[in-house]
């Protein structure tokens, strides 16, 4: 058994997973009604991601501020952290504007008489004033996302500011406690995503079983255009923001000298499915082919793989929109502006957590009060959408990064990719 098992083991998560959603939806549409009898067992794995939200928002936030302390936040720093804010949070308006064209999730039966926990839906006004929670452990208490997350990123910035510029030793002392008990809880949050995620191989099978037992081969062609919805939406992001916008409108150069030049990456990206696992050949590329001096890359790219989550970002969109067509309720602009400060404001810490995007995607349908099943179905096709994801993030880091470069005199653009003749 204990070889078993380690075989079983050794074949990486999401692929368990993967294979979990297709023999659910084979168990269900074979088996048909009765095997919505497993539902509890995919009840509880959402059980279990509920449990995670806020013990994840608040250590991994306060490491992405300890990341963050005021002393990377110099000129190169501020640019870098804000382009990176700014692009994630066009990446959302894009998903969420491909999503409303395609309307992936629509004509799966079955959903359309869940409720959404969400009551009035919240105007634009509304959703920027409930940012600032009135008592943040009441926040979250009641497990309210945005205001959580928002006060967690204000302390967490202000603890590194003190241990900055307060003389005090035993004060500098103290922050330091704080944020290396922060750490270990950040460490032992890891293991009980990997002990949740170990049970999703029952819990995605468990649901899906279910789904495909109520709506039969009528549930297919939803995560097919959800698959869809998420590609043309990437490859939308990345030519309209990455290349066009920023290397061809604000760098002025030639959008195929960054596409020929990080190509190694990108196709790395897509084939290993890690932002951190491409970095050393995200830099390789900026610096043999895009000639940027390290000085700006070696503090960008590596701050991109934890906090630059375009992709992530954009997905969170694409799914909000699938989540809201399964329930059969249409989300408000409120709502959608709501999915763009969420992600946004998640992306500053998440992107260290194992399953980035599915523990992301727990927060925006939580505050959206949409139901937490979808985040099982979704993870049954993720090791395609992460693919996509991954590939976006690492063209934003090398997008902005060469903006970067130039605003500071850092890329030479009379050689490498940039030159027409160096291009193969």
């Amino acid at each position: 058994m204990a070889t078993y098992w380690s075989r079983y083991r050794s074949v990486p998560i999401v692929y368990r997973i993967g294979v979990a959603f297709v023999l659910g939806s084979l168990f269900g549409l074979l088996v048909g009604e009765p095997a919505t009898a497993l539902e509890p067992l995919g009840d509880l794995f959402v059980d279990l991601l509920s449990m995670l939200i806020i013990p994840i928002i608040v250590f991994t936030l306060l490491m992405g501020a300890r990341r963050l302390s005021p002393s990377n936040l110099g000129k190169i720093g501020g640019q870098v952290v804000g382009l990176y804010a700014i692009t994630s949070a066009l990446a959302v308006f894009i998903g969420l504007a491909v999503s409303n064209l395609i309307n992936p999730g629509e004509g799966l039966e079955g959903w359309q008489e869940a409720e959404a926990n969400s009551a009035e839906a919240p105007s634009v006004q509304e959703v920027l004033l409930g940012i600032v929670p009135e008592n943040p452990f009441g926040a979250m208490a009641e497990g309210d996302v945005l205001p959580t997350i928002f006060f967690v990123i204000v302390f967490g910035l202000a603890l590194a500011l003190v241990q900055e510029t307060v003389d005090s030793e035993d004060v500098k002392n103290g922050v330091e406690t704080i944020f290396d008990i922060v750490e270990a809880g950040s460490e032992a949050m890891f293991k009980v995503v990997w002990g949740v995620m170990e049970y999703g191989v029952i819990g995605v099978f468990a649901l899906m079983a279910t789904v495909f037992g109520q709506a039969g081969t009528d549930a297919i062609i939803p995560f097919a255009l959800l698959i869809l919805t998420l590609l043309v939406a990437s490859l939308a992001h990345i030519a309209l923001v990455h290349l066009v916008g920023i290397v061809g409108l604000f760098v002025g150069q030639s959008p195929r000298g960054l596409l020929v030049g990080g190509k190694d990456a990108l196709i790395t990206a897509l084939s290993i499915r890690s932002s951190s696992g491409t970095l050393p050949v995200t830099m390789a590329n900026a610096d043999d082919n895009l000639h940027i001096d390290e000085s700006v890359y070696s503090f960008s790219l590596p701050l991109g793989a934890t906090i630059n989550m375009d992709g992530t970002a954009l997905y969170q969109g694409v799914v909000a929109i699938f989540a809201a067509n399964l329930v059969g309720v249409s989300l408000t602009i409120g709502e959608q502006v709501t999915v763009v400060a969420v992600a946004v404001l998640a992306s500053i810490g998440a992107a260290g957590v194992p399953g980035t995007g599915l523990i992301m995607l727990t927060l925006v349908l939580t505050q959206l009060g949409l139901p937490l099943e979808i985040v099982g179905f979704v993870a049954g096709v993720d090791p395609i959408l992460d693919r996509l994801r991954t590939m976006t993030n690492i063209s934003g880091d090398l997008a902005v990064t060469t903006l970067v470069a130039k605003w500071n005199d850092a890329v030479d653009f009379d050689s490498g990719t940039w030159v027409p003749s160096n291009r193969n």
